[in-house]
């Protein structure tokens, strides 16, 4: 458990973060009103909508570092040339005049839709250029004749120029907020909370009671939420740090890509935790003596290599010093055989991984051809060849892609929710009616989101914030001063709000948009007037989204979790089959990364599904998704150190004598048995998932008069898990650790390298008899949850896996 001085060290950072986003977004607001409210009249009219300066403000500067603001520049610019170029021809062709409510809303959707339909467009310049269209055609149709088809684009234009303006200041005053100085504070505090959490898995390993170490793994729990949140700023900070950096090479001193050596990093000590936790009985009769201080030594220059993070500045990769190494290697080598019984196979993995994180080359495998390949289908890279590109054949089949793609559909819903927010706004009232328009513009998603609660907490936020800001005016109606310097509580309380669980970024931001336009802006009639306008304009607007999203995405997110269940399962089964000590890794590393991607998939769609209402539909089950989510992400980390372990292997191989690689063949058999005891396991699971219900499945054999035999059924299914009991599975690991220990006898004892070889091939074949072990102990777990997720949807069946796998092969056959 985390110390109060643990708990008080982290509210103050929150505090503090807090505070500085707060000072950032205020003082840029204030510069903002400066200028639109004390500034020269000549620019005054220039910046003729001023409240978009303040949305443009809030769209960029929001927890923004100097790098995210350069980067907003860029984006406002593109998204100005994107919008305003088009609306400056539109409105000079038709003219202001001829707009009707409907026409107007018809502009607004067909430029809305060239803006979202491009894939690689950023969210923010999609945000401000859709901010841009709805004030640009909304508010040229309100103001009719007053309109002028050209400075009227052009004020739009200028107003988010003096919002950038004002992000670049308040991002200077007093001093830069750096991406590279955040990245080495991260840095920083990730080393020490992994240096933390090594020591704690040390002690675990090294406790006299189960106590002791059950203390010391929940300490560790703890740290590795922090790490896991550590670990995810670095990567944001990374991609706002190229930004900052100079033009000239001799001027960058920074690590290039330091996410993906400390993602590797995480990975190292999420293994050395399930080690730790799979450990039953302490203490470890196995650690002891010479081997444990072995352990200690190498947990000594272990924490030298993560050290360098802290430093990372300088560090092009993460090694370790020459002084100790090779002491700490032959260490180890007292381990010259593989043990006997499973227990002892947790210790050997944990000493596994730390002899990774040791290495003076992060574990990264070879990459082969074919994983290059597969990685780059993983993401997205186009594969077509150039001269398909320029043949009309190609180009049409590439036209008619587009229109069938995901992203296609995507702007379509998005510039028919945005065109019917128009439509209804102005219905309602003329004067307010791009309000209804603007904050379903500014709030598009880049993704599928949870619909119902973004919508409910954007309108929660403008409601809140709104009201703010009417208190704020009813107070110091007549200190406009006063008003600014009451937006700074209302940012760090916002900021608060962007980081709890119940409003999120979106109604984090919508509560700041409420209070600032009111708060930031002056003879716009009474605020209670506006107040009421605005928050009914907004209803409207958030209610077409919805009924927008409705219509496109009629599937429920409790739907697609089912399905992306089953897809998951599906490359589960894939990695398990690609496991195999004669083939080369690529295909298990290629599949595991599949398998990682689909994962994170599940993962949002059950958060999404878990806020989703019911309605008339059956709860959603979110505890037994989150079971087999936990199953399905460690049995991934699994197949990752199955293929370092496999890896090396390969690597020992070249450097012994053939007979020790024909031993292999008898560890290959151990792995097709695991195959195939896995394998059908997970295949009988995916098939389960894939059924709507199991009355369905009764008629529809009974509608085909198909008839099948449970017998069969299990003489097919022999070696699934769930028949394998607890003696099998003790005979087929000892079977697999005998293999190991004929296959390390294999290589003579004698000379120091050969020494130091074998004990390495024990940390290997131990490693991979772990994750054999633990892979048949997840599947059991993941058997379990499937079954209660089936009985939950079938509450009046008696249900009974291995039967209904047999209905569903009655049915394909």
């Amino acid at each position: 458990m985390p110390t109060r001085n643990d708990q008080s060290n982290r509210a103050r950072a929150v505090w503090l973060s807090c505070l500085a986003s707060g000072y950032r977004a205020a003082l840029a607001c204030t510069i903002v009103g400066l200028v639109t409210l004390y500034g020269p009249k000549s620019l005054g009219r220039q910046v003729a909508f001023p409240a978009f300066s303040y949305v443009t403000v809030i769209l960029i500067v929001t927890d923004a570092t100097l790098g995210d603001t350069l980067r907003g520049c860029w984006l406002a610019l593109y998204a100005t040339v994107q919008s305003i170029g088009p609306a400056i021809l539109c409105l000079w062709l038709i003219g202001p005049t001829r707009f009707t409510s409907g026409t107007t809303a018809l502009a607004v959707a067909l430029a809305a839709y060239v803006v979202v339909l491009p894939e690689k467009t950023h969210l923010v310049a999609k945000r401000i250029a859709l901010g841009q269209i709805v004030i640009t055609y909304v508010l040229g149709f309100i103001n009719g004749e007053k309109t002028e088809a050209i400075w009227h684009p052009v004020h739009v234009a200028a107003s988010t120029a003096v919002g950038v303006l004002a992000c670049v200041l308040a991002l200077l005053l007093p001093y830069p907020r750096l991406a590279c100085r955040e990245l080495k504070q991260n840095c920083k505090q990730l080393a020490e909370n992994a240096s933390e959490r090594l020591k704690l898995y040390v002690g675990a390993l090294h406790a006299e009671d189960n106590t002791s170490a059950l203390a010391s793994i929940s300490k560790a729990k703890s740290l590795a939420v922090s790490g896991s949140k550590l670990l995810q700023s670095i990567k944001r900070y990374q991609e706002s740090m190229k930004w900052e950096r100079p033009p000239l090479k001799f001027l960058r001193p920074y690590c290039t890509n330091p996410g993906e050596k400390l993602q590797q990093l995480e990975i190292l000590l999420r293994g050395m935790e399930m080690a730790v936790t799979s450990i039953t009985s302490f203490p470890v009769r196995m650690v002891d003596g010479e081997l444990k201080e072995s352990v200690i030594r190498l947990e000594e220059h272990v924490c030298l290599t993560i050290k360098q993070v802290k430093n990372y500045v300088t560090c092009d990769s993460l090694t370790v010093p020459e002084s100790n190494g090779e002491d700490v290697t032959e260490s180890l080598q007292t381990l010259q055989a593989v043990p006997t019984a499973k227990q002892d196979l947790p210790p050997l993995f944990f000493l596994f991984c730390m002899k990774l994180l040791h290495s003076k080359s992060m574990p990264k495998p070879t990459i082969s051809a074919q994983e290059n390949s597969v990685k780059k289908n993983i993401e997205g890279l186009p594969s077509s060849s150039k001269q398909d590109e320029f043949s009309f054949k190609g180009a049409w089949s590439s036209w008619a892609k587009k229109v069938k793609s995901k992203n296609n559909m995507q702007a379509i819903r998005c510039s028919l929710s945005l065109g019917l927010a128009v439509l209804f706004g102005l219905l309602y009232s003329k004067p307010n009616g791009f309000w209804s328009g603007l904050p379903v513009a500014i709030g598009i998603a880049s993704a599928r989101e949870a619909t119902f609660k973004v919508a409910n907490v954007k309108a929660q936020g403008t409601v809140i914030g709104t009201v703010y800001g009417v208190l704020g005016c009813f107070l110091f109606e007549r200190f406009l001063p006063i008003r600014f310097l009451s937006l700074l509580p209302w940012f760090i309380f916002t900021g608060f709000l962007r980081r709890s669980r119940m409003y999120g970024q979106a109604g984090g931001i919508s509560a700041v948009i409420g209070a600032v336009l009111i708060l930031g802006r002056k003879n716009f009639g009474p605020p209670s007037e506006f107040a009421i306008a605005r928050i009914v304009e907004t209803f409207i607007g958030l209610s077409c989204s919805i009924m927008v999203d409705l219509l496109f995405q009629p599937t429920r997110a409790s739907t697609l979790a089912k399905v992306q269940l089953s897809k998951s399962l599906g490359m589960l089964h894939d990695c398990v089959g690609s496991m195999s000590l004669q083939e080369s890794q690529g295909n298990l590393l290629g599949n595991q990364k599949k398998l990682k991607l689909n994962v994170n998939a599940l993962e949002k769609y059950i958060g999404e599904a878990d806020v989703e209402p019911n309605f008339w539909f059956l709860p959603f089950h979110g505890a037994c998704y989150s079971k087999l989510l936990g199953s399905l992400s460690k049995m991934a980390d699994l197949l990752h150190f199955a293929a370092h372990s496999r890896n090396f292997l390969e690597q020992e191989s070249q450097e012994t004598e053939a007979s020790w690689k024909e031993s292999v063949n008898k560890l290959d058999g151990d792995l097709k048995l695991l195959k195939e005891v896995v394998g059908s396991s997970i295949k009988c699971f995916q098939d389960v998932t894939m059924i709507k219900s199991l009355r369905e499945l009764e008629k529809e054999l009974e509608k085909r008069t198909i008839s099948y035999d449970l017998e069969l059924g299990k003489s097919a299914n022999v070696n699934r898990v769930s028949d394998l009991e607890e003696n099998g599975m003790e005979k087929f690991i000892t079977s697999y650790l005998q293999h190991s220990n004929e296959v390390v006898d294999k290589i003579h004892v004698g000379k120091g390298d050969q020494k130091a070889l074998r004990s390495q091939a024990v940390l290997s074949l131990s490693a991979l008899g772990y994750c054999m072990q633990s892979l048949i102990t997840e599947t059991r777990k993941m058997e379990e949850g499937i079954k209660e997720l089936v009985q939950w949807e079938n509450p009046s069946s008696n249900v009974n896996l291995l039967e209904i796998s047999c209905k569903i092969h009655a049915l394909s056959n």
